[in-house]
């Protein structure tokens, strides 16, 4: 399936993000740099974009915005089922492991 085939979870972040709002590859790194506390370096994220673009996951337009195409919707619905069925116990991986985090440190 296509989405085995995308650079791990970088990439499923990047489909997330993107389906959520057309971004510039600057856009998805300060967003990244939100959820992880770090911002990845372009030597990074560009090539990821790069490879999502030439198997037609992504697109971009006049002003370097990538847009998820047709092929990309897809690949994240597979994402997204396959995050589900192995997270499913998610809340209960919070209690846990994360009692003694603060809320800030729970995401």
């Amino acid at each position: 399936m296509e989405h085995c085939k995308t650079k791990g979870f970088l990439s499923f972040l990047i489909l997330w993000l993107v389906s959520r709002k057309n971004m510039t590859g600057a856009e998805i790194a300060l967003e990244l740099e939100k959820r992880r506390g770090k911002k990845p370096s372009p030597g990074t994220i560009y090539p990821v974009l790069k490879n999502m673009k030439e198997r037609k996951i992504l697109s971009t337009d006049k002003n370097k915005r990538y847009t998820l195409t047709e092929k990309g919707k897809k690949s994240l619905e597979a994402h997204l089922d396959s995050f589900i069925k192995t997270f499913y116990d998610i809340d209960e991986m919070k209690t846990c492991c994360c009692k003694s985090r603060s809320s800030k440190d729970q995401y």
